[in-house]
């Protein structure tokens, strides 16, 4: 039950009498208006307190207050630049050329409608009404804290791997600056490639050979038991991609805000120029038909939904704890609902217009090698870092666009993993508000970034492709499906979907009357839609899970490699039930009693005020009362009477 909070001040008042324990009988008593018959004192002699309410030991203070955007368009381009990523030009072209093509854009657009955009602007909604990190705002419903334990523990294994995409992109950057381009034909060690390619067809193009041999060494490793030496190069660029993070993390999102403006514009027109050129190349129609074409048959694999599915959460940052952190700085009158119609769907549209860059490119690399689309290059992350290498090789200054192409790379990705950092750090700093502090903060950041290094470098080994891929197949796999479909069920039926309504409207009061109408369809969603769709894909995932095969290449996951990504995804999901035992242990009563308990907001949840930071305000936790004698002086007190407040 939610206990409620008194401020008691230095003159309590004739009021502060009147507060009436339970199990007490008040006595009528003349000139005392609530019924308080109280000794009278000599003038010499001022009367104490008629009991002290005293809160329980609240540890340090709560440090400095919370930062803030520095405008509504700063965090739109920033939720931007976090969305719109390396999830748009990397994973999600390998993901539709993995499942068939444009077999992948039908399960990728129903789970757009339908999961996609209510889940986004439940984060949004959740985050800037709360103004707390992902494990501090469930407050609302304490039950359901575990929801933010698990997104800590997704984002931080996707933060492992993503700035390894960094490295790889740093490594990349330092290489371009060489002409001829290193991964081009021109250059003398892929002279036999290209020679063989362009008269009988090569099994590997130069961009291929560079990718595999050069940046990787994935040619000598076996497997995932055999992951040799670290490569130096690729440690030193993953080095430097933590330092920068570290950076940006340290300088907090006000002054981060500031360099959005370009980083979150910039990979456009990079991509743009990419589309047009890639229209040019021979066999390049071939390419962008196999991108269109749907596979039917492809859409009775689990895979092809769960790829869509975790594609979206991937792309839009569902479930990660980052959306909900950067929106809980907003002002309390953001309009979130055109906001998640500004992001999903241009983060959506962003990641259909870059297919036509690659898959043109492919088609080109197929016409050269003389083999179908679907057989040109290996399905798996490194795709994106085979087939546009290859395009930059082909333009005219092709020095100068890869330049350009691969800083625009680094630009999308930090501003990715800023926004998975930030929900992470705003997580802990929130729950240990004296962290806030310059120095605190300055020391944690640092360890954090340090120790995610130490556990990056067994990414960039030999093998570390096979772990990468690993990783990056399960972690925002089902484990992840299973957190936004228990947020959604908790937020519609524990804390209330018309209450949730009510609290987005009051945040968008002074919005057109059309946004009000759009709740219309988000609460059908968040009530049926969503939560069904998601147990379809569950289903489906666990179902076909057994006998579904990972790859990488022609290499093949053995059973131990895909128990391990599964327990991946198990250790995130089931924080949920371990954190509501934990709430419901906190609680008194019956079991029943205990569990409506446990789903009641506390003290603190905001109240839909426009307050910005209420933790040092309120007080979660019962008072401690302390009687005197005098408190008891001409009252009959019930026995077994309970006196606390």
């Amino acid at each position: 039950m939610m206990a409620r909070t008194y401020c008691p001040t230095s003159d309590p008042g004739p009021g502060a009498r009147g507060l009436t324990l339970p199990g007490t009988r008040q006595q009528d008593s003349p000139g005392q208006p609530n019924g308080v018959n109280v000794e009278q004192v000599a003038p010499q002699d001022p009367p104490p307190p008629p009991f002290q309410i005293q809160p329980a030991a609240q540890g340090p203070g709560p440090g400095p207050p919370r930062q803030t955007w520095g405008g509504e368009y700063e965090f739109l381009l920033s939720c931007i630049g976090y969305c719109v990523g390396l999830g748009n030009v990397w994973r999600f072209p390998y993901l539709c050329y993995r499942n068939g093509g444009g077999a992948f854009l039908i399960p990728y657009s129903i789970m757009l409608i339908f999961t996609g955009l209510p889940l986004f602007l439940m984060e949004l909604s959740l985050g800037q009404y709360g103004a707390a990190g992902p494990i501090t705002v469930w407050k609302c419903c304490p039950i359901l804290k575990g929801i933010g334990v698990g997104m800590l523990l997704v984002a931080s294994l996707v933060s492992l791997y993503y700035n390894v995409i960094i490295a790889w992109t740093f490594y990349y950057l330092g290489m371009s600056f060489q002409s001829p381009l290193p991964w081009s034909c021109e250059a003398p060690r892929n002279a036999h490639l290209c020679k063989n390619a362009s008269e009988n067809g090569s099994v590997f193009s130069a961009s291929e050979a560079f990718w595999n041999e050069k940046v990787l060494g994935v040619v000598h490793s076996s497997g995932l038991s055999d992951p040799g030496p670290v490569r130096w190069e690729l440690a030193i660029c993953l080095l430097a991609a933590w330092i920068i993070i570290f950076l940006c993390m340290l300088k907090g999102i006000h002054s981060s805000g500031k360099i959005v403006y370009f980083t979150a514009t910039f990979p456009y027109l990079v991509i743009f120029v990419l589309i047009i050129r890639g229209a040019t190349l021979e066999g390049s129609i071939e390419g962008v038909r196999f991108y269109l074409t749907a596979d039917w048959k492809r859409l009775q694999s689990a895979q092809v939904w769960n790829d869509a599915a975790s594609q979206i959460f991937y792309s839009l940052g569902i479930g990660f704890g980052g959306l909900l952190s950067m929106a809980s700085y907003n002002k309390f009158d953001n309009n979130v609902i055109r906001d998640t119609l500004v992001i999903a769907i241009g983060n959506c549209c962003t990641s259909f217009f870059a297919g036509f860059a690659i898959f043109s490119v492919l088609g080109h690399m197929a016409w050269k090698k003389r083999v179908p689309v679907g057989k040109v290059a290996d399905s798996g992350p490194g795709l994106a870092f085979v087939a546009y290498p290859e395009a930059l090789a082909l333009l005219p200054g092709s020095t100068f666009w890869a330049i350009l192409f691969f800083l625009m790379l680094f630009t999308l990705g930090v501003d990715t993993l800023f926004g998975n950092m930030e929900g992470i750090t705003t997580a802990v700093i929130d729950e240990v508000p004296s962290l806030r502090d310059w120095k605190r903060k300055t020391l944690f950041l640092a360890a954090l970034c340090f120790g995610f290094y130490l556990m990056g470098l067994l990414l960039i080994t030999e093998g570390g492709i096979y772990w990468f891929t690993l990783i990056d197949s399960y972690s925002t796999s089902f484990g992840l499906i299973i957190i936004t479909l228990f947020m959604c069920i908790g937020m519609a039926f524990f804390y209330g979907v018309n209450q949730f309504c009510q609290d987005i409207v009051d945040m968008i009061c002074r919005c057109p009357p059309w946004c009000a109408k759009l709740l219309l369809y988000f609460k059908a969603c968040w009530v049926f839609c969503t939560p069904l769709l998601l147990l379809f894909i569950l289903f489906y995932i666990f179902l076909e899970m057994y006998n579904t095969v990972l790859r990488y290449g022609s290499y093949e996951y053995p059973r131990w490699g895909k128990a391990l990504g599964v327990c991946m995804g198990v250790l995130c999901c089931i924080q949920i039930p371990l954190w509501a035992g934990v709430a419901i242990f906190k609680e008194s009563g019956t079991l029943t009693d205990r569990f409506k308990k446990s789903i009641r907001p506390l003290n603190s949840w905001r109240t839909g005020n426009g307050q910005r930071d209420v933790s040092s305000e309120v007080i979660d936790v019962p008072y401690t009362v302390n009687l005197t004698e005098q408190d008891f002086t001409g009252q009959e007190w019930q026995s077994g009477g309970s006196s606390t407040v």
